[in-house]
């Protein structure tokens, strides 16, 4: 049986999960993302390699590192997740400039443990001073894990392509517009947005909304205005979405992270 339950606390949001046939769409995540396998063996296609996440593997994501997910086999997968917005991620290491995990999966036992306490205290609804109390703990174990700097150069194009496409969420994403601004035929966009991310502009777009509406949803408990304010159809439409990425409908989402 799929199961998932999502609780916020201390400025991130935990994600407890078991799944055996669902799969995860290609998606990304605003945040960097941080889990561990509980149970069983979980897989994902990452930059073009496939990962497999064995019995606790502390898996470590990116921003808007495309993946998908799905277990190995039919005897399932349980795992939990954090999700942690970046400037939240760099204060906690102390980082001024963005970093980024340079490996996938690692199996470090006190890296493990601490995920693994602190998402039992969001869980069982810890009082939120201890939640950031371990959520500061945290941050001391990833010193065995490797971080490489971004570097700014290669990164303007992508910078302000996103934001050429995030700027018009609640209607038809008009690539001749977009591409016109870069000096491009929408073609030319494609690939080149293609060759820099990993997704396609029409799919990046996509994601954007559905981030967009979960935002909404937090701020507002209100999934009717995330449908309006993020362009869907109804939401029917919302919800497929929804669930492609984060395993759960936009309206079941609404009553976990509901006070």
């Amino acid at each position: 049986m799929e199961q998932f339950k999502y609780r916020q606390s201390a400025g991130i949001t935990a994600l407890s999960a078991s799944i055996a046939d669902f799969q995860y769409k290609k998606h990304c995540h605003e945040e960097y993302a941080i889990g561990v396998t509980l149970r069983g063996i979980q897989q994902y296609h990452l930059d073009g390699s496939l990962q497999s996440s064995r019995q606790n593997g502390v898996m470590l994501f990116n921003p808007e590192q495309n993946h998908d997910g799905r277990s190995h086999d039919r005897s399932g997968i349980d795992y939990v997740m954090i999700y942690i917005p970046p400037k939240l991620f760099l204060e906690m290491l102390g980082k001024k400039e963005v970093v980024l995990f340079d490996t996938p999966i690692v199996y470090d036992a006190g890296l493990r443990q601490s995920i693994l306490k602190l998402t039992k205290a969001i869980f069982s609804g810890g009082p939120e001073a201890l939640c950031q109390e371990l959520l500061l703990g945290l941050a001391g174990h990833f010193s065995g894990v490797e971080l490489r700097s971004v570097g700014s150069q290669d990164q303007a194009f992508v910078h302000k392509a996103k934001e050429a496409i995030q700027g018009n969420l609640a209607h038809v994403l008009k690539l001749d517009e977009v591409s016109t601004l870069f000096g491009m035929s929408k073609y030319q966009f494609i690939r080149a947005f293609k060759a820099s991310t990993g997704t396609s502009p029409y799919q990046y777009f996509l994601n954007c909304k559905v981030e967009r509406a979960k935002q909404l949803i937090e701020q507002n408990r209100d999934v009717y205005l995330a449908v309006t304010e993020c362009g869907f159809v109804d939401l029917a439409h919302l919800n497929r979405h929804f669930k492609n990425i984060y395993g759960t409908t936009a309206f079941e989402y609404m009553s976990h992270v509901a006070p």
